[in-house]
């Protein structure tokens, strides 16, 4: 296969990976003869790799670990990294800081482009540092967002971490009830909220949101809606107190994210401030080649862990750039208008973007500044790789990620010194102990089996909140296989060594890269009245796209009109999201079960992919075996 890109000899050499690689040789007599023999070495010998990354980034410890890694009794959910090691996350972004380049770059739908200094950044978190210490805001204390992707975010998120306190966030399309399943279970004392946003030039007032949420959860002690006029009086007061930041334990929860089940309240999966600060100076630093002076963009909401892995891009050096608002306002070329004014080096989005910027007859953008392209959220399908190279650079490097909220992080991505190849990501990126395993749990290669990660990393979760005995974090990724990570995606490492995803291998939903458990679907659809049971299963397209259909029994005498969908479609955007609404609603007698009575939507969804019914399900394991002849016509149709 003829690859669509190889790096020059000056892009290798000037590389941060080469910079890595010679590092390792002087420092540590290692040479390696190309990119696989080095990811071999740091999967082979993981407490070797993770240490010289320390080394070669030069973290900063207020104290020295006893320790690389403690491998724990319970396997990876019990391990300990670095311990005794003490740091500080925001810390580590402001040794960056600079008078030559601005620290932010931000333009929303409603705002034109504005530049914010090092200078003025670190002034206005050290005043809202200083307004949360005087509220009583200490080490462990949980902070919520309710924000838009803008500055007032990454300074609400800065002063909080600076204290050791905890962050989490939600973006503001989310419905009151969506929230409040993530937030109150980790009880945070404020919130930071914004009072309306814009999106595909629309305002949306959330006064009532904040209102509700002041109220029903209980342990807030005080909402603080950004950009109102106590805002401004906190960001802005002058004083004479230096930002300080206070030292954590490498495993000292950074942020909780959110990723849900099929059963229950959305799983608040919480991370470590040392072992995201390690993998995101790696995976951005080594992979993506992102180097001090640069301009870092991923199109994200705050909602999604691109926002957290976008932010680190700080960490070495760049300027982040933000954007807020639809990616398709006023026009397809919104991002890359923005792009071009913003001189953005490193441009990301969702491949969904990428498929729909194809479809654009005016699409348009030619770039002197650009120097990787990075996709993610769902497979990037082999035309898209053609069109990038066809219709923006033809040198140009394409970065395809894939990896998630679970370690806010990709596992597979880019290499400065491999070529690009037609609908496949470059590597297991290093550290990442990926293998593709068949039904018997054996590791194949040029064949489609389930993503194991055999070898723990450090930004594994640390521990989902309030699971005090890692029941959930154990069902989550190691109950298919024991002793290994289960991911639920279904990849092909290639003759290349490359890696092909071919979607979700489990019942969770993936949105555009955020997952979505089917149980907020069922909570929010099941309480109609009209509908007496649901299903809903996302199916991945060759092409990229996916299609999520919703599949509803009806209550005697009801029937499934434009009235009774838009109710339902409603009912999912109010409560929860704009990405839980269905892409059709479709009237079915009964819903498949187990003879254990639950809802079988990985056969379902394997039988929509085309995959005969005697690989997609076991007839004697279900309680209705006769369900399944309505989706086998309902195919065929």
């Amino acid at each position: 296969m003829t690859p669509l890109w190889t790096p020059s000899a000056e892009y290798i050499n000037e590389s941060n990976l080469k910079s890595y690689e010679k590092w390792l040789f002087e420092n540590k007599g290692l040479s390696f003869e190309n990119y696989h023999e080095i990811w071999k070495w740091s999967v082979e010998n993981i407490e070797d790799f993770w240490e010289s990354l320390w080394q070669f980034f030069e973290i900063k410890s207020y104290s020295n670990y006893k320790k690389v890694l403690e491998h724990g009794k319970g396997g990876f959910y019990e391990n300990k990294w670095f311990e005794g090691a003490t740091l500080n996350y925001a810390e580590h972004i402001f040794r960056n800081k600079n008078d030559e380049k601005p620290a932010i770059i931000f333009q929303s739908e409603t705002s034109d482009l504005i530049e914010i200094s090092w200078k003025k950044l670190e002034t206005r978190v050290k005043n809202l540092q200083q307004y949360l210490i005087e509220k009583g805001i200490k080490k462990g204390d949980r902070i919520a967002g309710y924000l838009g992707n803008t500055p007032e975010a990454i300074i609400a998120f800065l002063a909080t971490n600076s204290l050791g306190a905890i962050w989490s966030c939600c973006s503001p399309d989310f419905g009151v009830e969506s929230i409040i399943d993530r937030f109150q279970q980790i009880e945070p004392k404020i919130l930071f909220a914004c009072e309306n946003y814009s999106y595909g030039g629309k305002i949306f007032d959330k006064t009532q949101v904040i209102n509700e949420l002041s109220t029903k959860i209980s342990t807030l002690e005080e909402t603080i809606v950004v950009n109102s006029e106590k805002w401004n009086q906190i960001i802005s007061i002058k004083n004479n107190t230096k930002i300080s930041f206070t030292p954590v334990e490498f495993s000292h929860p950074i942020w909780i994210l959110y990723s849900s089940g099929t059963t229950g309240k959305p799983k608040a999966i919480t991370h470590g401030t040392g072992g995201n600060l390690l993998e995101h100076l790696k995976a951005l630093s080594l992979h993506q080649n992102v180097k001090k002076g640069d301009n870092y963009f991923w199109y994200t909401t705050t909602g999604w862990m691109m926002w957290n892995y976008a932010l680190s891009s700080m960490l070495c050096g760049a300027t982040l750039c933000l954007y807020d608002g639809s990616p398709a306002f006023p026009n397809m070329n919104i991002l890359w208008d923005f792009a071009e004014k913003s001189k953005v080096n490193h441009f990301g989005g969702g491949a969904a973007f990428y498929i729909s910027c194809m479809k654009n007859p005016d699409f348009s953008f030619q770039s002197k500044y650009l120097k990787t392209i990075g996709s993610t959220g769902s497979p990037l399908p082999p035309e898209a790789y053609r069109w990038i190279y066809d219709n923006i650079s033809k040198d140009i490097h394409l970065i395809s990620l894939s990896g998630g909220t679970d370690v806010c992080s990709a596992f597979i991505g880019g290499c400065p010194y491999l070529p690009v190849f037609e609908g496949e990501m470059q590597c297991r990126t290093l550290g990442s102990s990926i293998e593709a395993w068949n039904d018997e749990g054996k590791p194949v290669e040029n064949e489609v089996g389930e993503l194991i990660i055999t070898q723990p990393m450090p930004s594994m979760p640390v521990f989902f909140w309030n699971d005090t005995e890692n029941l959930k974090y154990k069902s989550s990724y190691f109950e298919k296989y024991e002793g290994v990570w289960c991911h639920g995606d279904w990849i092909k490492i290639t003759e290349n060594d490359g890696i092909i995803i071919f979607g979700r291998s489990d019942a969770t939903l993936n949105r555009d890269g955020v997952r979505i458990g089917t149980a907020e679907i069922y909570n929010a659809v099941e309480a109609i009245d009209a509908i007496k049971d649901s299903l809903v299963v996302c199916v991945e397209k060759s092409d990229g796209s996916a299609f999520m259909p919703l599949f509803v029994v009806l209550k005697e005498n009801q029937m499934l009109d434009n009235e009774l969908v838009t109710k339902i479609k409603t009912q999912l955007r109010k409560i929860y999201s704009p990405r839980h609404v269905p892409d059709s609603v479709v009237a079915v007698p009964q819903i498949p079960y187990t003879i254990s009575g639950k809802k079988m939507e990985m056969p379902i969804k394997k039988i929509l992919m085309g995959i005969p019914i005697e690989k997609a399900v076991s007839l004697d394991a279900m309680r209705n075996p006769e369900s399944i002849d309505w989706f086998l016509e309902f195919v065929n149709d």
